[in-house]
């Protein structure tokens, strides 16, 4: 490290060093990099799948910029995508919500941004299930307080449980953060087991919140929603994933009403209001045209997870839980190596093929995990397997 290098890092505030990088954009720069030098690379690596955002979305935002309407929102977002987003709760899911319970933000990491900071005080703690998705508990130590990550295996899904809630829940846990559909796994929670989750947190006289980010790309049952069985628990939702509008940055949650004026107090400060032109793109997610336009490309991605399942168990990788929704398989990868972050990179410069360390979920079994991300299409996953299957072959498969 240099004069210059070490100066600044000494100027950082001390949560910097706690917060730490990313790696599967390591991953993606070097198979960029690569990219550059001329070597094809079959990107498995990170979450956006290969599909632009649906024509229908893309139109609504040309003709709303194109008459103007690229000012500020109120803070908390467009009152008539809130009122969308409400009547698709209650026409898909059959729950009813007020459209003040809505909360819009640049992204679901906007949303975990407004809670985190709303109602995590200093030294409060968040459970998490550890394989997860890492930035969570990073956002909780952005605010003075903890992310406490609980090792959960293939046997309970890689899912907090009820008994894990009743078993670490103390005096300084405020929250509990579940996924479902889950990254990295896949897998999702059942009705039952919302429930009992919500019940458990309810004991204990805290708030159970609910990344549904990955809801509509399931593939074994119809999307479900913790609203449905715990209308006291926290939404968190996106466009980026279901709704394909990654680089939009849009974002919501749903909150019980009486939040809803602090968050909006802390919108203004932080973000002034979500992305104008995302807004009227998301008014047309809901035309029936659009949504045929996604579930055909569900119908896709359920092809792409087919095959991945058929095939990463005969190169070797284990897949100890299908996973029933989002576009990822978590693979056990212990027949190869115990360090998944050097073999991913090794398999990336000797193969062309990015996928990502499970050391970027968590810490449990994390070096011998790694997760193939289905987010392109089936010809190139085809010719991915085949450059695994030679390179295996000619490296012997082992550690």
């Amino acid at each position: 490290m240099s004069t210059e290098q070490a100066q600044a890092s000494s100027a950082s505030a001390r949560r910097c060093a706690d917060i730490k990088p990313f790696q599967v954009m390591a991953i993606l720069a070097e198979a960029q990099a690569l990219q550059a030098q001329g070597q094809d690379i079959i990107h498995l690596e990170v979450g956006e799948p290969d599909f632009p955002t649906p024509q229908p979305m893309i139109d609504a935002a040309i003709k709303a910029m194109n008459a103007g309407k690229t000012g500020y929102t109120p803070a908390l977002g467009l009152p008539g995508l809130r009122q969308k987003l409400a009547d698709y709760y209650h026409s898909r899911f059959g729950v009813s919500i007020s459209p003040k319970r809505i909360v819009l933000a640049p992204g679901a990491s906007g949303a975990l941004l407004l809670l985190t900071a709303a109602r995590l005080n200093p030294g409060q703690k968040m459970l998490l299930a550890d394989p997860g998705y890492p930035c969570n508990r990073h956002f909780a130590r952005v605010f003075e307080g903890r992310g406490q990550l609980l090792p959960c295996g293939a046997a309970q899904k890689f899912q907090l449980t009820a008994a894990d809630i009743r078993q670490h829940w103390s005096a300084d846990t405020k929250v509990a953060l579940v996924a479902s559909p889950a990254n990295p796994t896949g897998t999702v929670l059942s009705p039952d087991e919302l429930s009992a989750l919500a019940a458990a947190v309810r004991e204990q006289q805290g708030e159970l919140w609910v990344d549904e980010i990955y809801q509509g790309l399931n593939y074994t049952s119809a999307p479900q929603t913790v609203l449905s069985v715990a209308d006291d628990a926290v939404v968190l939702n996106s466009f980026s994933k279901f709704f394909g509008m990654t680089g939009w940055r849009l974002g919501w949650a749903v909150v019980p009403e009486s939040w809803v004026p602090d968050l909006d107090t802390l919108a203004q400060n932080l973000f002034l209001a979500p992305p104008t032109p995302a807004q009227y793109a998301a008014l047309a997610a809901f035309e029936p045209e659009t949504m045929a336009i996604l579930e055909e490309r569900r119908a896709e991605l359920a092809e792409r997870r087919d095959y991945l399942l058929e095939a990463l168990p005969q190169l070797g990788f284990g897949v100890p839980v299908a996973p029933d929704g989002a576009f990822y398989i978590y693979a056990d990868a212990s027949r190869f190596t115990s360090d998944s972050l050097s073999f991913c990179s090794q398999v990336l410069r000797e193969t062309g093929v990015a996928i990502t360390p499970g050391v970027d979920f968590g810490e449990h079994e994390a070096g011998s995990h790694v997760r193939f991300a289905f987010t392109t299409r089936l010809e190139r996953l085809q010719e991915a397997v085949a450059r695994l299957q030679n390179w295996l072959t000619a490296v012997g498969g082992v550690r």
